[in-house]
């Protein structure tokens, strides 16, 4: 069973990581698994929302799939070495690892952004710079089983790029279409992700699971 883990810590950004998940399960198949991954039981997001632990760190360092979300604390969060040990199990060669805004910083303390850039938001840019990477001027970008993306609005990129890989580009196209506004399910919103997403992904995009 595929699982994609969505890393969410204190002072977690609602956007990042709920839209992702939603996104996410769009794929409506009993072999796809998709959690909110926490270092505690519960986290209370940036505007005061709490959620409860579906998974792990330890287990979404096992997954097929990783959403490093974004927050407030991220800066924190790269400081404590009990979050950072467990994440430096994150492995690209086996699994697809992907950041959303913050993230980045995430991936970039853990070297896993070595000659890679990235994408994040203008807040963590220069916290990003600061770490030796090149930070790009687009919302998302991708390298392998790296991905990146940098805006709120730009966490169904990451979601779609997932599915994409995970279960090939019709799964994806159809998550795109059914969260897109009404009116715009065949332009506008759905051709831009898809346009972002699409040069980014092997041709013709196999499904790995």
């Amino acid at each position: 069973m595929p699982h994609i883990a969505i890393l969410t810590f204190e002072g977690y950004n609602e956007l990042d990581s709920l839209i992702a998940l939603g996104v996410l399960n769009r794929v409506k198949n009993d072999d796809w698994r998709v959690t909110i991954a926490t270092p505690n039981p519960k986290v209370t997001s940036m505007n005061g929302v709490v959620i409860e632990q579906m998974s792990t760190l330890e287990e979404a360092c096992a997954a097929d799939a990783v959403i490093v979300g974004s927050g407030i604390a991220t800066r924190e969060v790269v400081e404590d070495p009990a979050i950072m040990n467990v994440l430096r199990r994150l492995d690209p060669s086996r699994q697809l690892i992907a950041a959303q805004c913050s993230g980045a910083l995430v991936l970039a303390k853990l070297g896993l952004l070595n000659d890679i850039p990235a994408c994040t938001d203008l807040i963590t840019k220069p916290w990003v710079v600061a770490a030796g990477v090149e930070v790009l001027n687009q919302p998302f970008y991708a390298k392998e089983n790296i991905a990146t993306a940098g805006g709120c609005l730009a966490s169904h990129y990451l979601a779609a790029w997932i599915i994409a890989r995970l279960k090939g580009n019709d799964a994806a196209e159809s998550a795109l279409r059914y969260v897109a506004p009404v009116g715009e399910k065949e332009k506008k919103n759905f051709e831009r992700a898809w346009r972002n997403i699409t040069p980014y992904l092997p041709a013709p995009a196999p499904a790995l699971i």
